[in-house]
């Protein structure tokens, strides 16, 4: 059996940040195929439920890079590697030496989830904070409000790409840390961040959920430098030709874009959906 997973944003999905519906009926084509799949993804949960919210992935979901796990058949999460507010103290001190507002997703002893966040200073900010605030089972609070035994998935942010790339050097001394950033697929002139434990990855999720599912063999399809850890350890990896160069030399090949189903267009022709 294969199991495919698939990156999202750059990846399944389009400029809109949403399945298109080609996309989705070949999703359908597979599920009825018995083919299994699933998304492994930067995003949340929360973040991502918008933009998949055409389709059902029947299997486990990889969230965050592998913090985070989602099983759509029982609600339930599985959460890996947890960070705490003192491996995160000089990384919050550097976001306000760059006044890049930072956003620290932390899950609650009762299973809820709580983001933390600095004081917001811009469009940027203001952005991030309006749709975390559109979903109802996570609430927002001041960072002076953080538990100093707080449980803590990751943190995120977004800033002018000269700051973020700072940000990211910032956490590189720190072995306990792994920061991703990118840009410029849906707006050019702002860089996205990400950090969270350098214990998770995506690589080492798939290779857990392979065993579990008893999958043969695991296929992957990403255009980003957080996929890299999921094309070394998969049988076979795929580009998207919009990804960036040394994903592309790292891939076992490139097909289409991602605003022009490169996936899903992949998919119809190998398995003659």
């Amino acid at each position: 059996m294969d199991l495919l997973a698939f990156d999202l944003d750059g990846t399944l999905l389009n400029r809109q940040q949403r399945l298109s519906e080609y996309t989705c009926d070949t999703l359908r084509r597979l599920d009825a195929a018995g083919i299994a799949y699933t998304v492994a993804t930067g995003r949340t949960h929360f973040a991502a439920k918008a933009c998949i919210a055409g389709h059902v992935f029947p299997h486990w979901q990889i969230f965050k890079n592998g913090v985070e796990w989602w099983n759509p058949s029982d609600n339930s999460y599985r959460h890996r590697n947890f960070l705490t507010p003192d491996l995160i103290t000089e990384t919050l001190l550097a976001f306000a030496d760059h006044e890049v507002t930072p956003f620290v997703f932390c899950l609650d002893q009762d299973g809820s989830h709580k983001v933390y966040h600095a004081p917001l200073n811009g469009n940027l900010s203001d952005h991030i904070a309006n749709e975390l605030g559109s979903h109802d089972l996570l609430s927002l609070h001041p960072i002076e409000e953080l538990s100093p035994h707080a449980v803590i998935t990751n943190i995120s942010a977004m800033g002018k790409p000269e700051l973020v790339e700072s940000l990211v050097a910032s956490c590189q001394q720190h072995t306990h840390l792994t920061a991703y950033s990118g840009g410029g697929i849906y707006t050019p002139d702002a860089y996205w961040l990400d950090i969270h434990h350098s214990n998770a990855c995506k690589g080492s999720s798939l290779m857990e959920l392979k065993v579990e599912m008893g999958a043969e063999r695991v296929i992957v399809f990403g255009d980003g430098d957080n996929d890299l850890s999921m094309f070394d350890t998969s049988d076979e990896a795929f580009a998207t030709q919009n990804a960036l160069d040394h994903v592309k030399e790292a891939a076992t090949d490139v097909i289409g874009h991602h605003d022009e189903d490169g996936v899903a267009r992949y998919l119809r022709k190998r398995y003659d959906l």
